[in-house]
């Protein structure tokens, strides 16, 4: 039952752990279980599921606004995040879409988190992001490998 395996699940800790704490791709991880025949789409589920809830997770401390437990946690600095105040206020919820970004995707989720910008919107636009980065993913490495 695929379900229940744990390389997806896994691959859903590791998707989750990319967009919070820890400085890692869950890019290589997706990578590899595609190249050994993982179900392409199952794998974007998890991925995609896992990533957004990291994202959710950042956002949800830059609601907090408590900054010694964001750079704490998820070491990103207040200067990092204040960056951002003014694409923030200028694109709004828009910008949720940019999360899946390296290096700034994660400091973007807590200025929208600190700034109060409406939650449903960010998580819609976040997942989407994330999600068509996966699989774009997940497209490149099936062209590479055909």
């Amino acid at each position: 039952m695929m379900f229940l395996d744990p390389a997806l699940w896994a691959l859903f800790l590791n998707s989750f752990l990319a967009a919070t704490i820890l400085p890692i791709g869950s890019e290589p991880y997706l990578t590899g279980l595609i190249l050994t025949d993982y179900p392409p789409i199952q794998c974007l589920v998890y991925a995609s599921i896992g990533n957004t809830l990291g994202g959710i997770t950042s956002f949800y401390f830059g609601r907090l606004g408590k900054w010694d437990w964001i750079e704490k946690y998820l070491k990103i600095k207040r200067e990092k995040v204040e960056s951002f105040s003014a694409r923030v206020n200028r694109y709004g919820v828009w910008t949720a879409f940019l999360t899946w970004l390296p290096f700034i995707g994660d400091p973007i989720a807590v200025a929208l988190g600190f700034f109060r910008v409406k939650a449903i919107p960010v998580f819609i636009l976040m997942f989407l992001g994330k999600t068509l980065r996966y699989a774009g993913l997940i497209y490149i490495v099936q062209q590479g490998v055909s």
